[in-house]
């Protein structure tokens, strides 16, 4: 006996329909978490904008300049290649390397895709003792955290001494830029994630393998070379050819 499917509702629009009305309907549940989420970010952004810290304001405002650019972080780059010997020479190189990949990736790529403006430094009361000036392109995220983070997790892979006080400098850096006006607390977030993923991703690539010789894997005898076989198999040094007779009369 033939079975028929439960037929829709009278009216009722197609299911194709009804989810692209779920995606485009400004209401939906993930358009409200990000529109929540963006305002606990300005929230969190105008409270520190409204709180007096008169003894941090002008040591983060040097700090946030200091890092323009990775001046910071090429200095250091710079220090450890001429005294950390070996280590500290790849350790410099790898650094400076995923900063110039951070760079692009967020300048080219990231900044391109979400276009978010600058906060509105004045409307939020941002004091101007602490202020450095406005950068021109996209607030997110944050290029001067993702630089910094990804310099930090780079060089902690040659000398592993230096990866806890590094990622608490870049830490310092990315406050500040919250903290002199010219970024949102989500935009530090996120760019200090993309930073040190992607110095997660050249360490894992540079970490090449090495592949040991047929000889040298375990458990197989060593072959021994010809001069090492035993008896008449043995090889025997060539002896000098003699010279030849002169025919010359």
């Amino acid at each position: 006996m033939p079975t028929h499917e439960p037929s829709p509702p009278p009216g009722a629009p197609p299911v194709g329909e009804q989810i692209a009305d779920l995606l485009t309907t400004p209401d939906t549940r993930l358009r409200r978490v990000l529109r929540q989420l963006s305002d606990v970010d300005r929230a969190v952004y105008a409270a520190i904008a409204a709180t007096p810290t008169p003894d941090l304001d002008e040591p983060l405002r040097r700090l946030s300049r200091l890092a323009d650019n990775s001046r910071i972080w090429l200095g250091i780059a710079a220090g450890i290649a001429v005294a950390g010997g070996p280590a500290g020479r790849r350790a410099a190189a790898r650094g400076v390397l995923t900063i110039g990949i951070t760079s692009a990736v967020l300048n080219l790529g990231v900044k391109q895709v979400y276009r978010r403006r600058r906060p509105d430094r004045a409307g939020a009361g941002v004091p101007a003792d602490r202020q450095v000036q406005m950068p021109s392109s996209r607030s997110f995220p944050s290029g001067h955290s993702a630089s910094g983070f990804a310099f930090a997790a780079s060089v902690g892979q040659d000398l592993p001494w230096l990866a806890l006080p590094l990622r608490l400098l870049a830490g310092a850096v990315a406050y500040s830029r919250v903290h002199t006006g010219v970024h949102y607390p989500g935009d530090i977030v996120v760019g200090s994630i993309i930073g040190a993923g992607i110095a997660q991703t050249l360490n894992v690539l540079l970490r090449l393998p090495r592949h040991p010789a047929p000889t040298d894997l375990p458990g197989l005898p060593r072959h021994p070379a010809p001069t090492d076989l035993p008896g008449p198999l043995a090889a025997r040094p060539r002896q000098p050819a003699a010279p030849r007779p002169s025919t010359a009369t």
